[in-house]
């Protein structure tokens, strides 16, 4: 290498020479290590001793300090490692201290430790020697330093040195990723700069020339025109021709150059990589005898495979040449050599094969998004044996290895060209079919101790139960995907064969193993499972079925002589026989005769929906099959009463599906209903749904529509519902609360609570009640069933469920029916809502004294189960709730159930009324509707309030934006304070308690609490987000009395109405602010989004003014922000929620979101600099925080071509001293006192693939979670829909 500039006149403060005294130190330095790592030191003199060496660090000779010992091979490794780091802290706090003539000796520094490497030295110094050139790079390079190309080709070519190579490798490395894919907040200053250099360094000149044809000439930084690219895949040729798997040298020099390739594939240029026949080269890397080469190139090959960006000679180049036979068959060796045994893992295979399938799975994608491409040439692509490749992975045992090529499956079997090709290969649908059919069972039902191999990955694949169910559900949904989409393709073939396998699988459901038993029965039998599988299979198909359907409808219309329809008529008759033998078989098992109950209804309404004589068969079944309980069974009890709720929501299904068909039988129908109705035998519930049955079938049926007769009917239906509000009784007792108590008889609740002094009982679970006790509960179960909220929700729902909307000829009828009961019934509604929240103030338990009070909380907490965090399964939780039944823990469900039937019975008639414009939207509402929704909202549990959360967004996206004024304020003012207080006290008082170590129960219910608070804020933030959304737009209005559409445009968005109010301006901008704070980085970074979007929405409110007239925007009426309300807005943001996010950027809780952080307080800096210097007085004002720095960091921010990136790397490095420091990175500052941090424990589990974390994710994020309730009180049952979610497991 050429000769470099002195250094030790340079290296020191000013030029200043270093004199003989000055190395005194040194001998200190080497006392000070050996206290820290003498591991007989004391606390006291290995602190003193870290002080020490970190007080060197800032000494003006620390460079030269860091030089001579590193560079004196005589020194200890772990002393020359220090010396590194003094180097590194010089390079990255002090360079830009530095005049030129410092920095360049500094780079000389590197340069010299650089050429001085040689095999002895341990690789952790060499790797401390590549981290200093490259810093220095990511600051001089292009700039004072034009020759690093030069010098690195001279360090490669030294002759015989693998060192040299190697060290190159990892400077290249280093730089790409950095560059690349790094946030340092030096590269992102110099990002355009350096990246064009590395592309013009990395690529052979040839390859620029060709695809850059008309590139500007940039800074010459290149040495050669070969390349880096091409040098790197040569010495991995070489390597790979070698003995990798015992050369350790040249194993290492192989593994260096993947990693390098593995950086570079992501952004290298396409053209690049077929020019230097890297692909070939990588894969031979698949062949080598050594698992590290072969992990490290299928590496490489995923980076480059995993880009979606090829234009079509790039697809044909890159990825059409693995289609062929040589690949297909290396690839078909690898994945069966990489099987490993479920009770013996081999970690290196397992997690290959995991890489493996994820690398096929991307050239199934390509196969489907560039199929119109794809040479129609046997010789280079072997298409069957790529499918008999796909097909060998799908049926891994470990369903993380399978699940990547089982979601291409669906891509391909959709894709119009490909999916037909493919059905008609009998060799790969088949097999296809058979192992998406046997993978939808339920794993996470089978018992821990499961010896099912595929079970056995799965325990090993997946960290929490709450993780496992949501793979689960990904897998399933993608294995009936491909089952719909071969029945689609296939259809008489696919649905003979799954409708024979069905029957074969009840015929011979019990062969070999117990026979039913109610005493020992469980819901998770081996039986149940295997039906509830099969039955999956079946609906999957039935959609298969439909699109086929659809698919032919439009091929007969196109053709008239199409022979479609007598394939279809066929199919029927075929399948008809079928439904009939089902129809007979006869199970004892409830679950098992709920699931076929469902089927058969399925089947009845979709395949069979042109033989209306199934459907009236299902329909006779459901009405004379009745189970009955066994109450000494508990279990087989409960799953009794699922059958029978179940056949309740058939019954609607059929009347919802075929209301044609059924009025036919009408008469029939209605007298068989009034028959057992009469009977006296039917409870509430039962009687309820049976009149709603007959009900819809007059709503829906067309043949009737609009008709004097449907009418009449139907108001004979609703009249005793409207009827039953207008008791003089129920108005009386609705006037007080205590009239309410007396009605739910809460009364003798409280009085039975207080005679049995239930505050000095610690478990109510174990005291059994005694007769009163038992009369009580049944009461209060009694009580329900004289109300009038279930008959009423039953039949709104009816008449306009989710399915019926504004504007369709249904919902007007709906409108008719309840024009009069609405006014009616609304204001006794919200008095029952008023009352049903009020019981969860304990202060108005007036029956308990007050010593007692205390027992209201636990009375009215619902028991609930949680996936991960309760003990035991969902199944263990409801049997002991079920045999807590008739203890005080029992009466205390009942309580609170009577109480919950209340509160969540309104919501839904509420919900279902809100859609109703003209009826419910009336003047005097708002703040009665206020008021009973969120007067004592604050007394509500955490999971109670996500369900009134849904209800209040439904509320306020569906009011009619001409009485938005009326409404909104009040609702939306009232609701962010409630949620703001409660939400905020919450996560201060779990901060507290975790301050506080916590075990075994109360550590169960700890986590419980801090889950659902988590559920809660994620359920508050998304409702604001929703409100706030700029893409969300006004639904389309209609003119009352008209059904003419009105002009929504002429009003403000929700979010122009929100942020143009000042009553609800104020607390949004309030809750925001303090979820900045609250620790969950999900909901922190959804709120910085919507702060990020309203920020400009406040900086150009007064901009209209200033323009002239004929270039003023003219906004609807009222969205316009007031110059008042902006600039108040502004200095709040300016102000608090500014200090907001500079205490967060402080927290290592927040060290995920920094960057977020940074991006917003940039954002608010440019924009309002303008209008005021509070957010750069804020600045100022911290500590240690210089003026002139935070001036020059705006100015700099303010340059043209400044991105978002760099705005955030400017924040990041003002507020590097205030930044928290995450765990992960406190493992890091051993480093700065010179100790190497190990390699990473081998037993440790390898970290997942951005895919595999995917499908460890449900598709689609609530507001809730698994979470099961265990008061099975019927307001469990009765939720309002997508309110009850929350119970969802």
């Amino acid at each position: 290498m050429a000769a470099h500039a002195p250094i030790n006149g340079i290296m020191g403060l000013g030029g200043v020479g270093i004199e003989n005294g000055n190395m005194d130190i040194l001998p200190k330095i080497h006392q000070a290590l050996e206290v820290v790592h003498n591991p007989y030191s004391s606390n006291d003199a290995r602190k003193d001793a870290q002080v020490f060496l970190e007080d060197v660090k800032n000494d003006e000779r620390s460079s030269f300090y860091g030089f001579h010992l590193a560079n004196d091979k005589t020194q200890a490794p772990v002393v020359r490692h220090y010396a590194l780091s003094l180097l590194e802290n010089v390079l990255k706090h002090k360079w830009g201290q530095y005049p030129p003539e410092q920095t360049e000796a500094l780079r000389n520094c590197v340069l010299i430790l650089a050429e001085n490497i040689s095999g002895d030295d341990p690789v952790y110094l060499r790797s401390k020697i590549a981290v200093l050139w490259v810093e220095t790079a990511k600051r001089s390079w292009v700039a004072e330093w034009m020759d690093m190309d030069a010098l690195l080709v001279r360090l490669w070519e030294v002759p015989n040195s693998a060192v040299h190579k190697e060290l190159v490798l990892s400077i290249l490395e280093m730089l790409s990723d950095d560059i690349f894919n790094g946030d340092d907040p030096v590269v992102a200053v110099r990002e355009s700069t350096l990246s064009k250099a590395s592309v013009e360094i990395f690529t052979p000149a040839a390859v620029l020339v060709d695809t850059f044809p008309n590139r500007e000439a940039g800074p010459d930084v290149r040495c050669g025109d070969e390349g880096w690219l091409a040098r790197i895949t040569r010495l991995l040729r070489q390597c790979l021709s070698g003995d990798a798997q015992h050369n350790v040298e040249l194993r290492s020099c192989a593994l260096r150059a993947l990693a390098v390739l593995y950086s570079l594939m992501p952004w290298v240029v396409p053209s690049a990589v077929t020019a230097t026949e890297c692909v070939p080269v990588m894969c031979e890397g698949l062949r080598a005898s050594h698992i590290d080469v072969q992990k490290a190139s299928l590496e490489a090959i995923h980076s480059l495979y995993n880009r979606t960006g090829f234009v079509d000679k790039e697809f044909l180049d890159i990825v059409v040449p693995l289609y062929g036979r040589s690949y297909v068959d290396l690839f078909r060796q690898l994945v069966e050599w990489s099987v490993v045994d479920p009770e013996e893992i081999d970690d290196d295979k397992y997690q290959f094969s995991k890489k493996l399938s994820e690398v096929i799975s991307f050239l199934g994608t390509y196969m489907d998004r560039r199929f119109r491409v794809l040479p129609n040439d046997p010789d280079r692509i072997d298409f069957q044996g790529f499918l008999h490749l796909l097909l060998l992975v799908t049926q891994s045992r470990s369903l993380v290895v399978s699940i990547p090529v089982l979601v291409t499956w669906t891509r391909l079997l959709n894709n119009r060209s490909l999916g037909p090709n493919i059905a008609d290969l009998p060799a790969f649908v088949g097999p296809l079919l058979e192992c998406c059919s046997s993978r939808l069972v339920r794993y996470e039902s089978f018992p821990e101790d499961t010896q099912d191999p595929t079970f056995q990955f799965l325990l090993e694949d997946t960290d929490t139960i709450p993780e496992r169910h949501a793979f689960l559900g990904n897998y399933r949904r993608y294995s009936s995907q491909v089952i719909e989409a071969i029945v689609s393709r296939k259809t008489t073939d696919a649905m003979g064969h799954i409708l024979g396998q069905t029957e074969n699988l009840l015929q011979h459901l019990y062969d070999g193993g117990p026979a039913f038993n109610m005493a020992s029965y469980s819901k998770t039998s081996e039986p149940i499972l295997r039906v509830d599988a099969q039955v999956t299979v079946i609906e999957s198909a039935l959609k298969g079925l439909a699109k086929w359907r659809a698919t032919l409808a439009n091929t007969i219309t196109e053709s008239p002589h199409d022979n479609g329809n007598r394939e279809d008529d066929a199919l029927i008759e075929s399948m008809e026989p079928w439904f009939d033998r089902l129809l007979a078989m006869r199970f004892e098992d409830p679950l098992i005769r709920k699931r076929l109950l469902q089927l058969l209804v399925a089947f009845s309404t979709t395949a069979l929906n042109k033989k209306p004589s199934c459907m009236l068969k299902v329909l006779e079944y459901i009405l004379v099959t009745w189970p009955a309980t066994q109450p000494e069974y508990k279990v087989y009890t409960d799953a009794i009463k699922e059958l029978q709720a179940e056949s309740m929501i058939e019954l609607q299904r059929l009347a919802i599906n075929m209301p044609n068909e059924l009025l036919v039988v009408y008469d029939q129908i209605e007298a068989k209903v009034n028959q057992m109705i009469s009977s006296g035998t039917l409870d509430e519930k039962r009687q309820v749904s049976y009149q709603t049955f007959l009900f819809t079938i007059i709503h829906r049926s067309t043949q009737l529509h609009k008709t004097a007769t449907q009418t009449k009917i139907l108001e004979g239906f609703l009249d005793p519902v409207i009827a039953q509000w207008q008791d003089d009784g129920l108005k009386q007792a609705l006037s007080s609360y205590a009239g309410f108590c007396e009605l739910m008889a809460l009364d003798k609740a409280q009085s039975y609570l207080a005679k049995r002094q239930m505050q000095n009982i610690s478990d109510w679970g174990s005291v059994e009640l005694d007769a009163e006790g038992q009369a009580l509960q049944a009461e209060l179960e009694e009580r329900l069933t004289i109300l009038p909220l279930r008959s009423t929700k039953s039949f709104l729902s009816c008449s306009a469920d989710d399915q019926i909307y504004p504007g369709d000829g249904l919902f007007e009828i709906a409108c008719v029916l309840w024009e009069k009961g609405v006014p009616i019934i609304l204001p006794e509604l919200l008095k029952f809502l008023s009352h049903a929240h009020a019981s969860h103030v304990p202060s108005n338990w007036t029956g308990l004294p007050p010593e007692m009070r205390t027992i209201v909380d636990r009375v009215l907490t619902d028991r609930f189960w949680q996936a991960g965090i309760s003990e035991g399964s969902k199944d263990e939780f409801y049997a002991r709730v079920l045999e807590k039944k008739h203890t005080l823990e029992g009466l205390a469900s009942s309580i609170r159930g009577s109480i919950r039937f209340v509160r969540e019975s309104c919501y839904a008639i509420i919900y279902v009324m809100s859609h109703m414009d003209k009826q419910f939207w009336l003047g005097e509402l708002p703040g009665p509707l206020a008021h009973a929704l969120l007067a004592d909202s604050f007394s509500l549990s955490a999971h109670q309030l996500i369900n009134l959360l849904n209800l209040v967004r439904h509320l306020v996206h569906g009011c009619p934006v001409h009485v938005r004024d009326q409404f909104l304020p009040p609702l939306l003012a009232a609701c962010c304070q409630q949620m703001d207080t409660r939400i905020d006290s919450e996560w201060t008082q779990l901060a507290q308690q975790q301050v506080v170590e916590a075990g075994g129960d109360t550590l169960t219910e700890e986590m419980k609490a801090e889950s659902i608070l988590r559920q809660l804020t994620h359920a508050s933030v998304m409702m604001v987000a929703g409100f706030l959304d700029p893409a969300r737009k006004n639904p389309k209005m209609r003119i009352r009395g008209s059904g003419k559409l009105e002009d929504e445009n002429e009003y403000p968005t929700l979010r122009q109405f929100c942020l143009t109010d000042p009553s609800i301006v104020e607390p949004l901008l309030i809750f925001c602010t303090h979820a900045l704070r609250w620790h969950d980085s999900r909901c922190c970074s959804v709120v910085l989004k919507v702060f990020r979007s309203m920020i400009l929405d406040f900086a150009t409110a007064e901009l209209n003014e200033l323009l002239p007239p004929d270039q003023k925007q003219k906004p609807p009426d009222g969205a316009t922000i007031p110059s008042s309300t902006a600039a108040a807005v502004r200095e709040y943001i300016c102000s608090d929620v500014m200090k907001a996010c500079i205490t967060s950027i402080n927290e290592p809780y927040f060290v995920e979101l920094q960057k977020e952080f940074a991006y917003f307080i940039a954002t608010i800096l440019l924009a309002y600099r303008a209008h005021t210097a509070t957010a750069r007085n804020v600045l100022v004002s911290l500590p240690n925080m210089k003026e002139t720095e935070v001036d020059n960091a705006i100015e700099y921010m303010c340059r043209k071509g400044a991105t978002p990136r760099v705005q955030r790397t400017v924040i990041l490095q003002l507020l590097g001293d205030l930044k928290g420091v995450s765990v992960s990175e406190m493992g890091k500052l051993s480093k700065s006192i010179g100790v190497p941090m190990p390699k990473p424990s081998s037993a440790k589990r390898p970290s997942r693939s951005k895919m595999t974390q995917q499908f460890m994710t449900a598709p689609t994020p609530a507001a809730t979670s698994n979470v099961q309730s265990g008061d099975g009180q019927d307001g469990n049952a009765d939720n309002l829909e997508g309110v009850a979610s929350l119970f969802d497991s």
